[in-house]
Parts: structure tokens; C-alpha cells; sequence
């Protein structure tokens, strides 16, 4: 089955970059996109008929194969109840959320990542064209089909893509930093050097060469470090809910989460399929 893009506004007045990165996506890759409007009970504070408009108008100009729809509800709950594929890329950006409302009842971002498993493009800015893609491994299990898509986005874009493996302090500890520096991919255990190391051979299946970064410390913070180092325009991450019967997600940080909240750059996540 081919894959779709799934673009979901509520017409909040930040989510129009969400629109045109989806639109650029759907350019880059040829795919199919479906616009789903979701008229929430403050409608009239985000006009979802004007962001339809907007976008109908772009869709057209890039020739976009596209469709529309519209619904009643409350994203976060319409998106939940929606019958989700592996082929279908869901871009989601901020819905307009206050403050009061996250303390309630928590950050729509959350509960999106938990409850679509469908991979998710969380978009704050539209960073077009993609020319250099990070994609994490380092404290994140469960990268595969990020990494799959993210060098299949590389390929297509001609993006330039770099693997970033970050060594948290626990693994770290007797490791002398300047050994770390000498020969970064040695210095990492058996299992991450695995990985980057088959990841490695992906890439150039594509015709990808990536550059592989290897940094020491607490696990957000040297992504945060490296994203304030270089400016990218896609980062491409696993998801801590790969795997329903890992219990390691009820009392670590959600690192996904942590990135997509602080950063502008467009974060994708996806699950593993069970294959990998």
C-alpha cells in the first residue's frame, strides 16, 4: 500500500506552518494528502474554513492529489478514535492549547504519541526544502522505522543526513572522555555500535553517506546541544510506545516528548513494527 499524509488542523492560527510543511512533504515524497478539519467548540476562536481555504490554495499550486474532510470534536479525542495504519503519516502541530488546560488534563503532544501508532510529524516550522536531517539513537530503543524513514526522506529531498548516538552517563562513567573524542564509534558498547553500524549499511543502500556523532551526558541535553550546534530541518526519533508490555516508559522521561516541547524543528516519530 502506498503511503498517505493525514494533515489534522483545528484552525489554531500556529498551525499553519504544519499545513505547508505537509505540503511540502506530500511534494517531495508523491504522496496522496487528506485534510482533516476538526471543528472544536471554539471554532470561532480557530477558524478551521479559513485555514481550508488557505491550504486548498497551496494544495493546487503544487499539484498536490489531495482530499478534505471535516469533523466534530476535539482533536486529541478524534485522533484517537481514528483507525490507523503503518502507511499513513500523521502531521500534527500545536492546537492552541492554554495553560489551564495542559495542568488539567496534560499536553495534547502526549497524548497524541500515545494514542496514534501511526508514525507522527509534530511541526512548530516549516523548514523547507529539507536539506540536513538528525536522526537519534542513543537512549532511544526502537529507532528502525524512524531511521527508515528518515534516510527514505533523504534520499528524495537529496538531504544531507547525520546519526546521532548519545552515550548517557551511566554507560559512560568508565569511559575517559578523551578516548571518547579520539575514536567516538569504538568507544560505544556492543549494542548501540550494532545499530549505528546496520544503520550505516541502510544508508548507503539509499546512496546516503551519513556523518555519525557521537556525544556524552544527559540524553535531551546533548540533543538539545547538537540542535542549537547546527540547524536541521528534520529530526527523526523512536518512540518509547514501540513496545505496549515495556514498562520503562511509566517511569523514564518520554525523550521524544521532551524534544518536540522545546525545539521548533519539525520532530518525527515512529514506532517499530514488530519485524524490527
Amino acid at each position: 500500500m502506498k503511503n498517505k499524509i493525514l494533515l489534522v488542523t483545528n484552525g489554531c492560527r500556529n498551525s499553519w506552518a504544519t499545513v505547508q510543511y505537509a505540503a511540502g512533504m506530500a511534494e517531495t515524497m508523491k504522496m496522496p494528502l487528506t485534510l482533516l478539519g476538526v471543528v472544536e467548540k471554539f471554532d470561532a476562536e480557530h477558524p478551521v474554513e479559513e485555514t481550508f481555504s488557505r491550504a486548498v490554495t497551496l494544495f493546487q499550486e503544487k499539484n498536490l492529489v489531495y482530499n478534505l474532510q471535516i469533523v466534530n470534536g476535539d482533536t486529541e479525542d478524534v485522533l484517537a478514535e481514528l483507525d490507523w495504519d503503518e502507511n499513513t503519516y500523521l502531521f500534527v502541530g500545536p492546537l492552541g492549547r492554554s495553560q489551564f488546560r495542559h495542568w488539567l488534563v496534560g499536553r495534547s503532544l502526549r497524548k497524541i504519541l500515545e494514542n496514534v501508532p501511526s508514525p507522527i510529524f509534530y511541526t512548530r516550522e516549516a523548514r523547507l526544502p529539507i536539506k540536513k536531517i538528525l536522526i537519534c539513537f542513543g537512549g532511544l530503543e526502537y529507532t528502525g522505522r524512524a531511521e527508515e524513514i528518515g534516510l527514505e526522506i533523504g534520499k528524495r529531498a537529496g538531504a544531507e543526513v547525520k546519526f546521532l548516538h548519545v552515550i548517557p552517563p551511566v554507560e559512560s562513567d568508565h569511559l575517559p572522555m578523551q578516548e571518547i573524542k579520539e575514536d567516538s564509534e569504538e568507544s560505544l558498547d556492543e549494542n548501540p555500535a550494532r545499530t549505528l553500524k546496520n544503520a550505516q549499511k541502510h544508508a548507503k543502500k539509499q546512496g546516503i553517506k551519513p556523518n555519525v556523532i557521537v556525544r556524552q551526558g544527559n540524553i535531551v541535553q546533548q540533543i538539545l546541544a547538537e540542535l542549537d550546534a547546527q540547524r536541521y530541518d528534520l529530526i527523526c526519533m523512536g518512540s518509547s510506545f514501540s513496545d505496549p508490555n515495556n514498562l520503562r516508559r511509566l517511569y523514564v522521561p518520554n525523550v521524544t516528548a521532551e524534544i518536540a516541547e522545546a525545539v521548533n524543528c519539525p520532530v518525527l516519530t515512529a514506532r517499530s513494527l514488530p519485524a524490527n
